[in-house]
C-alpha cells in the first residue's frame, strides 16, 4: 500500500511499530517525539502532518502509531494499556539508541507523555501536553462521542464538527478520508476494543496521580483551544498549576485541533519552547 501514512519500521518489543522519522538534530541536541490522540481511524501522519515538517527544519522528529493505531502491528489478543503504550514508546528509543527525547503529547497522547515523563523521567528533556488527558475530570459528550464512533460517513462529520473550531476545516472530502481511514481492515476492530462504555473508567485509567504530577522536574508547554469541546480547558489550566516548572498557552477560536487549526503558530510555539533548551548550556 503506497500510502503518506506508512512509513519506517521499528521492533517494539513483540511487534513493529510504524514510526515517522524525519529531520536531522544537531549533537548533543535530542529528538522530538510526537504522540498522537485517540480518534476512530488516526495515525501519527494524520495527526501531525502539517507539524512534521515545520518541526523537522530544525531537529530530528519521530511520530509512531501507537498499537492499536494506524499501521503498527495489531498482535492478536493484544491488551491496551498505559503501561503498554508506555513500554512502546519506551521499547522504540532503545531500538532507536536515544537517551533522551523532547515529548509532545496530544490528548490521549499528553496522558501517554505524561505517564512516560513519570515513570522514565530521564528520557524525557521538555514536555509538551496540548489538550491533554491525564488528570481527573467527567468524561465530555465529546469524547464519548469519539471514543463511542461506528464507522458511518455522518458519524464522522459529526465528529469532526466536535473537533474543529472553524466550520471551514469540516469539508466532505475530509469526512470521506477520516471515515475511509477509520474503517481499513482491523482499525475498528481495535478501536472499539479500547474504550468500551462506561467510558468513564478510561479517562480515570488514563490520569497520573496528583502527587506524581506535581512532582515533574521538566519545564512543561502546556496548551489548549479554547473551544475545545472534546478535552476541557480546565484539564490544562489543573496541569498548569500542578507542574511547577509550567507555561500555559491558549489559542482562542480553536477546537481540540490546536496542531492543524493553528499549524504555524503550534509549530513556532514548540520550536521556540524547545529551542529555549538547545541554548541553554
Amino acid at each position: 500500500m503506497n500510502s503518506p501514512e506508512i512509513a519506517r519500521r521499528v521492533r517494539t518489543g513483540a511487534f513493529d511499530t510504524n514510526c515517522h522519522d524525519v529531520g536531522h538534530s544537531a549533537p548533543g541536541q535530542p529528538p522530538v517525539l510526537l504522540v498522537h490522540g485517540s480518534g476512530p481511524g488516526v495515525s501519527a501522519w494524520a495527526n501531525w502532518r502539517l507539524v512534521m515538517p515545520e518541526l523537522a527544519k530544525a531537529r530530528r522528529v519521530l511520530a509512531p502509531d501507537m498499537v492499536g493505531f494506524g499501521f503498527t502491528d495489531r498482535p492478536a489478543g493484544q491488551v491496551y494499556s498505559m503501561d503498554v503504550w508506555v513500554q512502546q514508546a519506551l521499547d522504540l528509543l532503545d531500538a532507536l539508541g536515544l537517551p533522551q527525547v523532547d515529548l509532545v503529547g496530544n490528548s490521549f497522547g499528553g496522558a501517554l507523555a505524561l505517564a512516560l515523563a513519570i515513570r522514565a523521567p530521564q528520557r524525557v528533556r521538555r514536555l509538551v501536553l496540548m489538550g491533554s488527558v491525564g488528570v481527573p475530570f467527567p468524561i465530555t459528550p465529546g469524547l464519548d462521542a469519539v471514543w463511542g464512533y461506528q464507522p458511518s460517513l455522518a458519524a464522522m462529520k459529526g465528529l469532526l464538527d466536535l473537533f474543529a473550531y472553524s466550520r471551514a476545516l469540516v469539508t466532505d472530502e475530509l469526512a470521506e478520508l477520516r471515515y475511509q481511514a477509520s474503517i481499513r481492515p482491523g482499525f475498528q476492530e481495535s478501536f472499539s476494543a479500547m474504550f468500551p462504555a462506561p467510558r468513564q473508567r478510561w479517562v480515570d485509567a488514563m490520569a497520573s496521580a496528583e502527587a506524581d504530577i506535581r512532582a515533574l522536574p521538566h519545564e512543561t508547554l502546556v496548551i489548549h483551544g479554547r473551544e475545545d469541546r472534546v478535552i476541557p480547558l480546565s484539564n490544562s489550566l489543573t496541569l498548569a498549576d500542578w507542574i511547577p516548572n509550567s507555561q500555559l498557552h491558549v489559542f482562542g477560536h480553536c477546537g481540540h485541533w490546536t496542531q492543524i487549526e493553528h499549524a504555524g503558530r503550534f509549530a513556532r510555539l514548540v520550536g521556540d519552547f524547545l529551542a529555549e533548551a538547545d541554548a541553554q548550556p
